[in-house]
C-alpha cells in the first residue's frame, strides 16, 4: 500500500471539509440559547399583554341563558420569557368561582405557527391561534362543521373579547363577552420559583 505525501493528504482532507462542511453545519441542531433567543423575541409582541386585568363578562348556558360575571386574568412571562400563561377567573354575583382556566400561549419557530393550549371546566386542548394587529384569534373546535371563534382587541390598557357560535351554513352568534381595564403588572407566575438556597 502507497502512502500519499503529507501535502497532498492536506489538500484532500482540505477540500473534504470544504465540501461536507456547509452541509454538515445546515444539519447541525440550534443550541438551546439561540432556540431561547429566537422564541423570547417572537414572543415580545404579545408584552401588552402582561399584567392583572379585571372587568366583566358576559355568557350563554346551556339553556342558553345569559349568565353575568365579574372577569379577572392574570398573565405572565414563563421560561425565560419563551411562552405566556393566562389564567381566568369569573366571579358570580355571589362571590363563587363560576369560570376558572389556564392558558398556555406558544410559538413554534419551525412551523412559524402560534397555539393556545387550554385548560378549564374539565377540557382541554391545543388551539390554532392568529395574532392580529391589535390583538388575535383562536379558535376552538363545537361539533361537526362548527367552531367557536374568539376575536380580542386591545386599546392601551383595555381587553375586549368576544366567542362567536360559527356554523357552516348559518351567521355567527355571540355567545360570551368580556370587558377589561388592566389594574396592576404582575409576577405571576415567575414569583415564588424554588430557588437553589
Amino acid at each position: 500500500m502507497t502512502s500519499i505525501p503529507m501535502k497532498l493528504s492536506s489538500i484532500v482532507l482540505a477540500s473534504v471539509f470544504a465540501a461536507v462542511s456547509p452541509t454538515a453545519q445546515a444539519q447541525m441542531p440550534e443550541s438551546p440559547a439561540v432556540l431561547v433567543a429566537k422564541q423570547r423575541d417572537a414572543m415580545a409582541q404579545f408584552s401588552y399583554l402582561e399584567g392583572v386585568w379585571r372587568g366583566t363578562a358576559w355568557t350563554l348556558d346551556a339553556t342558553g341563558k345569559r349568565l353575568e360575571m365579574t372577569q379577572t386574568e392574570r398573565i405572565g412571562p414563563f421560561l425565560e420569557g419563551t411562552v405566556r400563561m393566562i389564567e381566568g377567573r369569573g366571579y358570580m354575583a355571589d362571590g363563587s368561582l363560576g369560570f376558572h382556566a389556564l392558558g398556555v400561549l406558544s410559538h413554534d419557530l419551525a412551523k412559524k405557527t402560534w397555539s393556545l393550549r387550554s385548560w378549564g371546566q374539565g377540557r382541554g386542548g391545543e388551539f390554532p391561534f392568529t395574532p392580529t394587529t391589535d390583538g388575535y384569534v383562536w379558535t376552538t373546535p363545537a361539533g361537526p362543521n362548527a367552531t367557536i371563534r374568539y376575536t380580542a382587541v386591545f386599546k392601551g390598557d383595555t381587553w375586549r373579547e368576544i366567542a362567536e357560535y360559527v356554523a357552516e351554513g348559518r351567521a355567527a352568534r355571540q355567545i360570551f363577552e368580556m370587558n377589561l381595564m388592566r389594574v396592576s403588572a404582575t409576577t405571576w407566575p415567575e414569583d415564588g420559583a424554588v430557588l437553589l438556597k
